[in-house]
């Protein structure tokens, strides 16, 4: 998806297209709009029923992971204003949201899981790492400092 809108909004007018069908690499149209920050077409397809906005792919990744790993923080907050939507959901690896993005350096999403009570800042994957790890091994001073309080 690049963020067509007018393209994505003739493909959902469809009765043949199916909008919550992972592709081959068990990715949906709103986790790859979600990664890419395309918010109109992330808004158009949290608006129908039939779009899981929660709904794992490979290594069961949802749409939220996807948004946070890129650092989409007007994605993250449309994603965390429904209620379908589990913000401390773990991976395949035990990795949760707050850990992807405190790995990737993304302060701003970050700060938006912290002023979550639903968010455990402490959960470890399933190699022991914490978010206030994974961003002191990469050297993501911010995160760490944003995890530290």
């Amino acid at each position: 998806m690049s963020g067509h809108e007018a393209i994505v909004s003739m493909l959902l007018e469809r009765n043949d297209v199916n909008p919550d069908k992972p592709d081959k690499w068990c990715r949906t149209p709103l986790s790859r709009a979600g990664e890419s920050g395309h918010e109109a077409v992330v808004r158009m397809l949290l608006e129908r029923n039939d779009v899981n906005p929660d709904k794992p792919g490979g290594d069961r990744q949802t749409p939220l992971t996807w948004a946070s790993w890129s650092g989409r923080e007007g994605v993250v907050r449309m994603l965390l204003e429904r209620n379908d939507v589990d913000p401390d959901k773990p991976d395949r690896h035990g990795r949760t949201i707050l850990l992807c993005a405190s790995g990737r350096g993304h302060e701003g999403v970050v700060r938006i899981l912290l002023e979550r009570n639903d968010v455990d800042p402490n959960r470890r994957d399933l190699f022991g790492l914490t978010p206030r790890l994974w961003a002191s091994l990469r050297g993501h001073e911010g995160v760490v400092r944003m995890l530290l309080e």
